[in-house]
């Protein structure tokens, strides 16, 4: 099992940056493959980015292909969302998960089972 908190949201001017930290606890981090989810006022949340368990499998929605980027550190039980070049409608509160020991990465939302509590992140025009 583990525990996640994401923190580092905020509020930012179009065309700014933020980066999005993920902390984990547990023994079993380096066994699960991560991801940052993004849910805007009265809409559903959806996948952004995955990371496989060795961080060499990387996948993004196309609305954030090539200004965002996930990467992770598990020695330091941590994941972490860059985002760049942001705009008004990247606006969200921002989570990230976990899926269950060993399963593979994939934008699959359903297949992730531990969530961290959110970070708003607040993009103005």
């Amino acid at each position: 099992q583990v525990q996640l908190a994401d923190s580092g949201g905020g509020l930012v001017q179009a065309g700014g940056s933020l980066r999005l930290s993920c902390a984990a606890t547990g023994q079993t981090f380096s066994s699960h493959a991560m991801g940052w989810f993004r849910q805007a006022p009265g809409k559903e949340r959806e996948i952004v980015a995955a990371i496989s368990q060795s961080g060499y499998d990387i996948r993004y929605v196309d609305s954030v292909k090539g200004r965002f980027t996930i990467s992770r550190d598990n020695a330091k039980k941590m994941t972490y969302l860059q985002l760049a070049n942001l705009k008004p409608e990247d606006t969200a509160v921002y989570y990230c998960a976990a899926k269950a020991q060993y399963v593979r990465t994939s934008l699959a939302p359903s297949e992730y089972i531990y969530w961290g509590q959110g970070t708003q992140v607040t993009v103005s025009s």
